[in-house]
């Protein structure tokens, strides 16, 4: 719950405090929600609400009720501060509010995701495409947002729609740094005729957790036939301990 409020807060303040007084854009529900809301003055909070609702039932069927009740509170949540919380703008620089905009609604968007539900119903959609028509989660999300960005151009111009761009990038980064956490972690597979060595240097200096399977090496060009038993062991690490071991 606490993770939902602060996402639900950061996402708030992107949206009032830099992004729409200055009519930039992000991606999926929430940018279409800006543009509809910049064209037809209809309030952002219902509309906001109103255009994520169908794909709660599409979250629902896709990853459960949990997911589809927390997605419709936060969805709740963000139409009733959008509606209600009154936030003067912070700046009329654009590059700040396209950099700072997009980082708090990324940063915000993450903290819902790790809360178990979503703040855009895009995410959704993309993954219920995927299984239906055969592209991939981030072919699905370009298509969609490349529209949104293209109605942004007509509507607001071709500077605004670039860094609603620059915005939506900033936005990505942030919520990929939330949700799967600042320490990105690599899957090392090591093969060498001294695994034995290996192991204990990994195990018992580095105090890695190691998983071995058996293999075979060889079958070298011009040596095929030629092989040789071996253990292929697998560790888990980070970026640093990446660079030690």
């Amino acid at each position: 719950i606490i993770l939902n409020l602060v996402g639900v807060a950061l996402i708030t303040l992107a949206l009032k405090g830099f992004m729409i007084p200055n009519k930039f854009l992000d991606g999926g529900v929430i940018g279409a929600s800006i543009l509809i809301h910049e064209i037809t003055h209809i309030s952002f909070g219902i509309l906001v609400l109103v255009l994520n609702i169908p794909f709660l039932f599409i979250g629902k069927a896709v990853l459960g009720k949990t997911f589809a009740l927390q997605s419709l509170m936060t969805f709740l949540l963000i139409a009733a501060s959008m509606t209600f919380i009154d936030i003067q703008p912070v700046t009329s620089d654009r590059l700040l509010i396209a950099l700072f905009g997009g980082c708090l609604i990324g940063m915000g968007m993450g903290f819902v995701i790790r809360s178990g539900a979503a703040a855009d119903g895009i995410e959704i959609l993309a993954l219920y495409t995927t299984r239906k028509i055969g592209l991939n989660v981030s072919e699905v999300i370009f298509g969609i947002n490349s529209t949104l960005f293209l109605c942004a151009a007509w509507s607001f111009g071709i500077s605004t729609a670039l860094y609603s761009i620059v915005t939506y990038f900033a936005a990505i980064k942030s919520l990929d740094y939330i949700a799967q956490g600042i320490e990105q972690y690599t899957s090392l597979n090591i093969i060498s005729s001294k695994s034995d060595e290996i192991k204990s240097l990994i195990v018992e200096q580095f105090g890695k957790g190691i998983t071995v399977i058996k293999g075979e090496r060889g079958y070298l060009p011009g040596a095929f036939q030629e092989k040789t038993d071996c253990d292929i062991i697998i560790t888990v690490v980070t970026r640093l301990e990446l660079l030690r071991i």
